[in-house]
């Protein structure tokens, strides 16, 4: 078997030398071969485009993906818990999951204008909902024999939230949180292309409206390589706060 690196690794490393050897001999304006993609990338992308452009975006996003986090968590615990509050608004939570948040961008820029406050209550319009919806499924399934033993054991109101319910349904969190911060990266980019002035998604279509097409791949990749590196940090995130849950996992895989 491979070592994890070297697995992991690998695809990616597959997937860009097929990329490289199929667009080396192109000379289509809109499909530029890889290496002058790479070759423009610190060309475009300089100390002042990313202080002007990537900074911001980037800065949006985590406000918006906190704000989505912090208010996913707290209602998704509250509608869990409470069997009435779950009857009353699940209805209401379905109707408004199905609208699809770049739909909404228009009406929010109605009430929030079209600075950055817009830009991030996009983002977290977006991404409160697995957050939420994860957290409610987590709260449900707490083990019934676990709150009974803490009520038994006397852990109620803010120990019995903090140790057993939100500690029980923290996988399913994570699991809510890392959909969202997916769905965070499409919303930052798709709520820069609305009456922005920087940003990432902006300078994309600046460069695609201007037919600077290299510039533009640049763009694109420069937005894989912002995903690919804030899945890593979440992993490492993820892997530090259930380090119980995965040692769980793992001492049940070694006693089967």
């Amino acid at each position: 078997m491979l070592p994890r690196p070297v697995s992991v690794a690998a695809l990616p490393l597959v997937l860009v030398s097929l990329w490289w050897v199929s667009s080396a001999g192109s000379t289509d304006v809109y499909w530029p071969p890889l290496r002058t993609i790479l070759e423009t990338f610190p060309e475009v992308w300089t100390g002042e485009r990313w202080r002007g452009d990537v900074l911001p975006s980037v800065l949006r996003l985590l406000a918006g993906y906190a704000l989505a986090a912090a208010a996913g968590v707290a209602l998704g615990t509250v509608i869990g818990s409470h069997r009435r509050v779950r009857a009353v608004c699940e209805p209401v939570l379905e109707f408004l999951r199905a609208v699809p948040p770049p739909v909404l961008v228009p009406v929010i820029m109605l009430f929030a204008g079209i600075g950055d406050t817009m830009r991030i209550v996009v983002v977290a319009a977006g991404c409160v909902w697995p957050v939420l919806l994860n957290t409610v499924e987590g709260v449900r399934a707490v083990d019934a024999v676990v709150a009974e033993t803490a009520r038994a054991y006397g852990i109620t109101g803010v120990a019995r939230l903090r140790s057993v319910v939100l500690r029980s349904a923290s996988p399913q969190i994570f699991a809510g949180l890392r959909q969202a911060l997916s769905i965070g990266i499409i919303l930052m980019v798709i709520s820069e292309m609305f009456a922005a002035g920087n940003g990432l998604g902006f300078t994309i279509v600046q460069f695609q409206r201007s037919f600077a097409i290299t510039d533009m791949w640049t763009g694109i990749l420069l937005l894989g390589l912002l995903g690919f590196v804030l899945s890593v940090l979440f992993r490492l995130v993820e892997r530090w706060a259930l380090g119980w849950y995965h040692g769980l996992r793992a001492a049940a895989r070694r006693s089967g």
